[in-house]
């Protein structure tokens, strides 16, 4: 099966009506090349508001291409979880349609894989970026290195290629609230990282702002982490001993100069801290139970709403996918 295997392609797109026209050949040749059994394409539209189905359709007869048309839009970790439900191959390489991922490197990611590795993924070179951004991303990556229940490689993305067993690995994993990058690193197996420098986007502009990103790192932090409820015990256990000393202090400055004029401006400062700790406080915990409630519900992780290809009719179906 390592020599000549069915490669599974799991492409998620959102807006990229410009980007796929140039994509799906590039992908298809640079795949014709590689010796393989076959392959297949799967696309998930991610509940796209341009003209990115129109686009798909009219590949559909050309390439290896099965089309998931999700009922609206669910998030990046949803359309790569159903994109995975789908795989029929023997691995699966997941890739962004807009060129930032080197299809050069698919080669490479082939051989290691063939070499005994179960997962190969990419590793963002960051030189190019802002040094603020490289300072952020590298701490949030250390403090949750050091938090998490499982070591999740830094500058790791979603480009990458996986066996079938660590697909089905993560298919069997219940969770709603999904961040990638961690489950990738739960389920195990055997791995390497493979550096790359990240192409410039050849059409559109991406659709991860700094709220997107911020909640994905929440997500991930919050995912795989109690780190912020116990910073919670340990900064309330500190500020406790701090207002049990000044307590004592006051209670020693009485007894020995007597009753002096009431500190107002201490006492409204002090309750003004002790008042957004506590709203702080409340927000993290919040945060672990909106998750809670989230997994209760046991919604869907997506709705595909049709599904497209040369074999298949399209006709429109409503697929709920659930653990």
């Amino acid at each position: 099966m390592r020599t000549n295997p069915i490669l599974s392609c799991v492409i998620p797109a959102y807006n990229e009506a410009e980007n796929l026209p140039k994509f799906i050949p590039a992908l298809a040749a640079k795949l014709d090349q590689q010796h393989l059994a076959g392959y297949e394409i799967i696309v998930i539209d991610d509940g796209s508001k341009d003209n990115t189905l129109d686009v798909l359709y009219s590949m559909v007869e050309q390439y290896p291409l099965r089309v998931l048309e999700l009922s609206r839009n669910f998030g990046k970790e949803a359309a790569l979880s159903a994109g995975l439900d789908h795989v029929t191959g023997d691995i699966a390489l997941l890739i962004d349609a807009d060129f930032q991922h080197p299809i050069d490197e698919i080669p490479t990611m082939l051989n290691l894989w063939r070499n005994g590795y179960d997962m190969v993924y990419g590793i963002r070179n960051r030189t190019t970026e802002s040094w603020l951004k490289r300072i952020f991303t590298h701490t949030y990556y250390k403090l949750l290195s050091f938090s998490a229940s499982v070591e999740i490689p830094e500058n790791a993305g979603d480009f990458r290629l996986i066996d079938t067993k660590v697909v089905h690995a993560i298919q069997n994993l219940p969770e709603k609230n999904r961040y990638m990058k961690g489950l990738y690193a739960w389920v195990g197996f055997k791995s390497i990282g493979l550096q790359f420098s990240e192409q410039e986007r050849q059409h559109g502009t991406s659709s991860f702002n700094f709220k997107s990103l911020f909640n994905l790192a929440l997500s991930g932090l919050t995912g795989f982490s109690d780190l912020p409820l116990r910073m919670c015990i340990y900064l309330g256990a500190l500020l406790a001993l701090i207002a049990m000393a000044y307590g004592c202090w006051i209670i020693g400055e009485t007894l020995i100069e007597g009753s002096s004029v009431p500190g107002w401006a201490t006492l409204a400062a002090g309750m003004t801290l002790l008042g957004g700790i506590q709203l702080l406080f409340i927000g993290i915990l919040g945060e672990y139970i909106g998750r809670i409630y989230t997994e209760v519900k046991n919604r869907p992780k997506y709705i595909v709403a049709a599904e497209y290809s040369k074999t298949k009719t399209p006709a429109p179906i409503t697929e709920i996918k659930t653990p």
